[in-house]
């Protein structure tokens, strides 16, 4: 069974409803610890499988428990950062000046990270390679890919895997002619996964919940409801909950 301690998205009646639904709907066992709880060395001490950090502030982690993470995770156990004003640089994450540097597939900036889609901006897989990996698997990348709000800006560090592309669009619409013109506008890295030691590690730059996922909340033909001990229920796409459930999965299984 996938353990996971989950870090972070505020709070169980909040944002953190969302993921903490869909693992309560697979059966997964885990722990939450709220955004504005520090993190205990007894936490990461527990057996996880898997340690996911969304929206949960640097600040809220002591150098030692971050160096028993990096050794958890060097180990063998998983680790997943979720974008959101609180991760990466963010409005307050702050992971740039901490050791997470080493372990995380991807580099941070050193300045706010975030930016806002006003405009379409579509998840697309980075090469036709990307398709046979275990997270992007039988999914509909290439017939409906999904929309997003927003994302931490992020740089691929040399030998990971971009999996996900965040690409940006810039409709005109001409009103007299009634005509739609669509220009690429910009790109970037959005799903970065790599090794660090025994252990797999992936970097999400979008969130997991409102706003920044955006339509990715309800792709997938079907609907999927679920609810968290603790939480209000939530309803989302299939594919969206096939999407994050491959990719804790494949974290997990390092």
């Amino acid at each position: 069974m996938t353990k996971v301690l989950y870090c972070g998205d505020t709070s169980l009646d909040t944002a953190a409803s969302y993921l903490a639904g869909l693992m309560t709907a697979w059966d997964w066992e885990y722990r939450h610890i709220p955004s504005h709880v520090d993190l205990q060395a007894g936490d990461v001490l527990e057996e996880a499988s898997l340690i996911v950090l969304s929206d949960y502030p640097a600040a809220r982690v002591s150098e030692e428990i971050l160096a028993q993470i990096i050794a958890k995770v060097r180990q063998g156990c998983g680790l997943v950062m979720l974008g959101g004003w609180e991760s990466y640089h963010g409005a307050g994450g702050d992971w740039h000046r901490t050791a997470l540097v080493e372990i995380l597939p991807v580099v941070m900036e050193t300045s706010d990270d975030r930016v806002n889609f006003d405009q379409p901006a579509l998840a697309i897989p980075a090469a036709v390679a990307s398709l046979n990996h275990p997270i992007l698997d039988r999914l509909p990348w290439e017939e409906r890919p999904p929309s997003l709000g927003g994302l931490n800006r992020l740089t691929a560090k040399p030998g990971t895997q971009t999996l996900l592309m965040a690409r940006v669009w810039r409709p005109t619409f001409n009103v007299e002619e009634g005509k739609t013109t669509w220009e690429h506008a910009d790109h970037h890295p959005l799903l970065v996964v790599g090794h660090e030691g025994e252990g797999r590690v992936a970097a999400f730059a979008s969130d997991v919940a409102p706003h920044w996922v955006g339509g990715l909340v309800d792709w997938g033909d079907d609907r999927v409801q679920a609810q968290a001990p603790g939480a209000g229920p939530v309803e989302v796409g299939s594919a969206y909950a096939r999407f994050f459930k491959q990719m804790l999965t494949w974290a997990a299984a390092g």
